[in-house]
């Protein structure tokens, strides 16, 4: 099967993490733990990635 890292429908903001965690079959609230996680202790540069990949990942389309 041919996955495609794309935004999901069950989102908090954007959709980013939980597209993530459907691309790697893990659940969504581990990846937005991680991820607050990391852009805390990476004086916020996360906010910024997240921002980018919310613009570069496409929407999930049926």
């Amino acid at each position: 099967m041919d996955k495609k890292l794309t935004r999901s429908d069950n989102k908090m903001i954007a959709g980013v993490c939980s597209g993530f965690a459907e691309y790697m079959d893990i659940d969504p609230t581990v990846v937005r733990v991680a991820f607050a996680a990391l852009t805390f202790f990476t004086a916020f540069s996360g906010v910024l990635f997240y921002i980018v990949a919310w613009a570069i990942m496409p929407p999930k389309t049926l």
